[in-house]
């Protein structure tokens, strides 16, 4: 029993081992500071009071309109940073979840404005199509690599080019937007049944919106296929060396095509909050660049579920808060872009700078260890 007792405690610090826990943190942490403290400098610079601008960003954010606000931004970035980090698992760079999400959500708006089903129903629905929509785009890409060595890079870069195109072919009068009648320059789908409608929850700062369900079950999946399935076992190991996966029996081609189907079925998703939610159709207005948003804080999350969560409560609060800068103090807008430009480029340094440490540190470790297991030996020598 004491020996059971003894291997369970090991089990546990060999899994929250603290030293571990405060590496993992360290470099997201410091790409944060570094990136205030740059911003703050740039502040400086053009005569603004950095502190007052960051207290500004504060108080609305953490206010309850602001707070309902930044969880509803942060439903849409996790779903994003979800869709970016699975491929990034199997080591594969989607760089087009622009695309998949904007033809997504473009189908998911006309199929949502032709069809009035019961919500149970309704909602499914639309769920399904903008994922087989997102995931056959990025089938694209996955096909080209496996049977035609095309780097997934270039490939879904090009489709994203391609998917804009074909969204301005298909969204005009008669097809899937509306014949024009009205005096609006404005082109749109027609708007989504009211059984389209996603639910919201009340609260004293808004509305928060129901899709967050949709973000957590989304994140536990993730979590429990990377962890607990045979198929996340070999995605990780896939992602690490494909030549080891391919030795143990692993189908690499099967993986890379259906993590990148999977990813760009992710993707698919990540406009119907506002679809769903706010807009209620697809138009020109439709917000963009919420693919590379994502691939930002899958970065910053270390592509895991936990991670991304804060990440994208990180990218959310900025934005929302970023907001107030111009009406309180003249403050230029901007300068929340260029803190999340910042953020990325310095966690991309921080992770570089903690892994060395890292690997520094487990060197010393074993060289330890190996010291104690030689003078331990040497002194059993002499006692014999």
């Amino acid at each position: 029993m004491t020996t059971e007792n003894s291997a369970a405690k090991a089990s546990f610090k060999d899994r929250f081992d603290g030293e571990r826990i405060l590496l993992a943190l360290a470099a997201p942490v410091l790409a944060v500071l570094l990136s205030a403290v740059i911003c703050g400098v740039l502040l400086a610079i053009s005569g603004k009071d950095p502190f007052n601008a960051f207290q500004v960003m504060w108080d609305y954010g953490t206010a309850s309109d602001g707070q309902v606000l930044t969880l509803n931004r942060a439903t849409t970035y996790y779903v994003a940073g979800c869709a970016a980090a699975f491929g990034f698992r199997m080591n594969l760079f989607n760089i087009g979840v622009e695309g998949q999400y904007r033809l997504g959500m473009l189908f998911a708006a006309y199929v949502g404005s032709q069809v009035d089903l019961p919500a149970v129903l309704q909602i499914p629905l639309l769920l399904i199509t903008a994922m087989l929509v997102g995931g056959l785009w990025a089938s694209i890409a996955a096909l080209l690599k496996v049977y035609r060595g095309v780097s997934e890079v270039i490939s879904t870069i090009m489709l994203n080019a391609i998917a804009t195109a074909v969204v301005g072919l298909l969204l005009v009068p008669g097809v899937f937007a509306p014949a024009k009648g009205g005096s609006s320059n404005a082109i749109n789908t027609a708007p989504v049944s009211q059984s389209s409608h996603f639910f919201t929850i009340p609260t004293a700062g808004g509305d928060l919106y129901g899709f967050i369900f949709v973000a957590i079950a989304i994140g536990v999946l993730f979590h429990f296929t990377l962890s607990r399935t045979r198929f996340g076992f070999d995605l990780r190991a896939t992602g690490r060396s494909e030549t080891a996966a391919k030795a143990s029996g692993v189908n690499v081609k099967r993986m890379i095509i259906t993590s990148m189907v999977v990813s760009g079925a992710l993707a698919g998703m990540i406009g119907l909050p506002e679809l769903l939610q706010h807009s209620y159709y697809f138009g020109q207005s439709v917000q963009l660049n919420l693919g590379f948003i994502g691939i930002s804080v899958a970065l910053l999350g270390r592509n895991t579920p936990i991670g991304i969560v804060f990440s994208a409560l990180l990218f959310a609060f900025l934005d929302v808060a970023g907001t107030r800068l111009p009406l309180r103090g003249d403050y230029p807008q901007e300068i929340v872009a260029v803190m999340q430009g910042t953020i990325v480029i310095c966690v991309v340094v921080a992770y570089e700078l903690v892994r060395r440490y890292g690997l520094k540190r487990q060197q010393q470790k074993v060289g330890a260890e190996l010291a104690a297991q030689a003078a331990a030996a040497a002194k059993k020598e002499v006692s014999a």
